[in-house]
């Protein structure tokens, strides 16, 4: 069976850009940036001021998604930490990027992120956010550690 689609979630910062586009190359599928799509398709529901980023419509997002997946013959590999929100039907592996907190704090720090900013995403992290919502949504989850160390 061809292969549908490859979701790689992960906090902000934990290398799934990285990974998505390597996936992609080596499967020889193609690779959707949804944060591309929320702009394209205007998926989003306003801004947060305080966290300086848009309000992402999960819903509209999703459909997006599914839409995007039946149409596409190649096979998709969806890079975003929102992906593993697709129906497990439309997913044949999702992978979840960690990375050491150490690490993951230099690269948002790299990327200018407010302190706040900082600690939530840190807190995600610890708390295996991504991870634990593939899980319950019921993908078939494989975590792939990105640190340099």
């Amino acid at each position: 069976m061809a292969i549908k689609a490859i979701v790689v979630s992960g906090c902000v910062g934990t290398g799934k850009t990285t990974l998505a586009k390597k996936l992609a190359k080596e499967k020889d599928l193609d690779y959707v940036d949804v944060n591309n799509l929320i702009k394209k398709y205007d998926l989003s529901s306003g801004y947060d001021k305080e966290r300086k980023c848009k309000i992402v419509d999960v819903e509209k997002l999703v459909k997006k998604l599914i839409e995007i997946i039946q149409k596409n013959k190649k096979g998709l590999v969806i890079d975003s930490h929102l992906g593993h929100y697709l129906d497990p039907k439309y997913v044949d592996k999702c992978y979840i990027t960690k990375c050491d907190i150490k690490e993951l704090r230099q690269r948002l720090k790299k990327r200018k992120y407010s302190k706040d900013k900082i600690e939530e995403n840190i807190e995600a992290e610890i708390m295996d956010v991504c991870y634990n919502e593939a899980l319950e949504k019921g993908h078939k989850v494989e975590i792939v550690y990105t640190s340099n160390k």
